[in-house]
């Protein structure tokens, strides 16, 4: 208990980082998808569908490397100087490389407009890469406070310069157009002045994480590179098949999308791109538990009892992502607003994206057992199988079903990953996961959000909706507190009392 109290605690400083600094940039959604043409927030979409896939690459799987090597061999010092050292050097190369190929990558994702897109992203995936292993020693040294404070920071940088940009310059310029300011302001920007506030708010993170981006020597070894090289492109591999299941859907259905026009399916995009963001409860909750679970998975490697806590952990995180579900999907007449009304019409996919992140969640619980046993090749395998049923079922359906397609193929790979790495990861790492305890939690769950939407949603009014997802969401409550020895945490205790 005493370790999970210390996972609670520093998941609870990551989601602070994370889940704070994120939700204030997902305020921002409804401020974009107001004052952009929903074809320019599908450019903005696009865009940020190839940063993720480039920042695996300029990474490539370090930044766990470096946790895993750290608690391997003891010389923390040299871990840290080797890994700094090498992606220093790749990171400079690479977007040298990114430069001179920015026109052929402007036309791969329909930019051809706008090539100076893709030079702006480019610098923000250099910076963020070198941002990466400082903030990796920032979790591994324990300062989660420290981590929390920078990313608040950079964040709260980003949506100053947005609505500095879309907000202010425009009415400046207006009033005074032989400004300095105004001769820099160009009206057909359109999301070009968000990417541009990304990059100044990457620029600034890496001056805040100056003293442990400086705190390495200009020193690598050999040997131990080699090793960690070896441990390292698997998991990039991984990532970049991450990153297919993840983005890559955006990507095509730019492509695919059965509409008349390239304008029409970047409509698509960006109505698409608007609401998988309603799934934002889940997806930052599992942001801020994996960078508290992943260090903390390979401390608790070393103990007896790590399988029964890792149990244990998965036994909480389905717990709260099923909560976290009923949370959105009872109150979908409130979370819709977060999003412009025009783009109301996908709101049919945001319950199947919530299933696939809740799925995409309790793998990344799962996928502990291929780092553990050193077998990150495994996590590559299942990563491109789930990869080719998100590129078969895209490319099959999307022009028939357009984003709707996007998310059950998000599903269907989530969910095969999930399967796929459980019953494989049980004959190399066993671990005495509760299976029949989860699934009647997701069950229940399932239940609660099925009666609400096909017999309370039929009757007239929001503060029926309202009320009766209230009395299920407590009902779900009730039924852990009764099934789940809750009772038994202090903090439940005390507050029962």
């Amino acid at each position: 208990m005493s370790s999970l109290k210390k996972l609670a605690g520093h998941t609870m400083w990551y989601g602070v980082s994370s889940i704070f600094a994120r939700f204030l940039n997902y305020l921002l959604t409804p401020y974009l998808t107001s004052i952009l043409a929903t074809a320019a927030y599908g450019e903005m979409s696009m865009v940020y569908s190839y940063i993720p896939f480039l920042n695996v690459v300029f990474t490539y799987g370090l930044e766990t490397a470096f946790f895993r090597f750290s608690n391997k061999d003891g010389d923390n010092k040299k871990v840290f100087n080797t890994i700094s050292v090498s992606i220093i050097s790749s990171t400079l190369l690479l977007t040298v490389l990114l430069f001179i190929g920015k026109d052929f990558f402007a036309h791969l994702l329909r930019l051809q407009n706008h090539p100076e897109f893709i030079t702006w992203a480019a610098w923000i995936i250099a910076l963020d890469t070198l941002s990466t292993i400082p903030f990796a020693k920032l979790r591994f040294d324990c300062k989660p406070r420290k981590y929390a404070l920078i990313r608040v920071l950079g964040i709260l940088i980003n949506i100053g310069f947005v609505i500095f940009f879309y907000s202010f310059l425009p009415k400046f310029a207006a009033q005074n157009p032989t400004s300095f300011l105004a001769k820099w302001y160009d009206p057909n920007l359109g999301a070009g002045y968000y990417i541009l506030a990304n990059l100044l708010q990457s620029a600034l993170t890496l001056l805040l994480l100056t003293p442990q981006f400086f705190s390495f020597r200009f020193s690598i070894d050999k040997t131990l590179w080699k090793q960690i090289m070896l441990y390292s492109l698997p998991i990039m591999v991984a990532g970049f098949g991450g990153m297919i299941n993840e983005t890559f859907d955006r990507i095509m259905l730019g492509w695919l999308a059965p509409v008349g026009s390239l304008n029409d399916a970047k409509i698509q995009v960006g109505i698409y791109s608007a609401c998988y963001k309603l799934s934002i409860l889940i997806t930052l909750f599992i942001q801020a538990f994996r960078m508290g679970a992943e260090p903390f998975f390979f401390q608790q490697a070393q103990g007896e009892g790590a399988p029964k806590t890792y149990a244990r952990v998965m036994d909480y995180f389905v717990m709260t992502i099923c909560f976290m579900f009923l949370a959105v999907m009872l109150y979908m007449d409130i979370w819709k607003h977060f999003i412009a009304a025009k783009m109301w019409g996908g709101l049919v996919v945001v319950p199947i994206l919530l299933v696939a992140n809740m799925c995409l969640g309790v793998y990344y619980n799962l996928s502990i057992w291929y780092k553990l046993s050193h077998n990150t090749s495994a996590g590559a395998t299942i990563t491109f199988m789930g990869a080719a049923i998100t590129l078969i079922i895209n490319f099959a359906f999307i022009p028939i079903y357009g984003y709707l397609a996007c998310a059950w193929a998000t599903l269907a790979c989530y969910a095969s990953m999930m399967l796929l790495s459980y019953f494989w990861g049980q004959r190399v790492y066993p671990v005495p996961y509760n299976t029949n305890k989860l699934l009647k939690n997701f069950g229940f769950m399932m239940l609660l959000y099925v009666f609400h939407r096909t017999v309370v949603n039929h009757l007239a009014g929001i503060t029926i909706h309202l009320l009766s997802g209230t009395v299920f969401l407590m009902m779900y409550i009730g039924y852990l507190l009764k099934n789940e020895n809750l009772r038994q945490i202090p903090v439940v205790k005390k507050f029962i009392r």
